[in-house]
């Protein structure tokens, strides 16, 4: 039985350590891919999916309803992705560039190399700019609503919509391109 977010946030105001571990065991996983397709490899995802709970422990006294639950925690783990990126100071590959540029980004076994398509997959949305990469795992991965998303990247679920459906089309090009 999986435990709603109301009778989480329920639990957290009255026992917020236990509310705390049930954030953990419903969105822990998730967490965890999320910022491991931003990220690529394991040990920076384990980082900042630490560290995305962290913040939110110590801020979820902070939260105040003004979103879902779930949009929240991810915000929160898509800020620290962000924030790891922007310290590793990685390049900005887009899909115009070589695929060898792109292949410098190797993702430690989360990919199978040996499925061409998923490598091509991949390349394609580490080459997406970086709102366009967040509403696109955010939607195909997570499955997660316009609205959702929105609050998650800051912006509108018409923006988010847009930018799904432009980073599909970037993503489909890039798959058909040099086959």
């Amino acid at each position: 039985m999986t435990i709603n977010d109301n009778d989480i946030l329920s639990t957290a105001k009255a026992d917020p350590d236990k509310g705390f571990r049930l954030i953990m065991d419903k969105y822990g996983e998730a967490v965890y891919w999320h910022i491991r397709r931003l990220v690529s490899a394991h040990a920076d995802a384990q980082d900042a999916t630490q560290e995305t709970f962290v913040r939110l422990f110590r801020t979820m006294d902070k939260y105040r309803g003004d979103c879902s639950l779930t949009s929240w925690v991810y915000r929160i783990a898509t800020n620290e992705a962000l924030r790891l990126i922007g310290r590793r100071k990685e390049s900005d590959v887009r899909l115009d560039t070589g695929a060898h540029e792109v292949s410098r980004l190797a993702a430690d076994g989360y990919v199978d190399y040996t499925d061409l398509e998923a490598v091509k997959l991949q390349e394609a949305i580490l080459a997406l700019p970086t709102r366009q990469q967040l509403a696109f795992n955010l939607r195909y991965y997570d499955e997660l609503a316009y609205d959702d998303i929105a609050g998650i990247i800051g912006s509108t679920a018409a923006a988010a919509k847009a930018n799904y459906h432009l980073a599909k089309e970037k993503i489909i090009e890039y798959m058909n391109s040099n086959d």
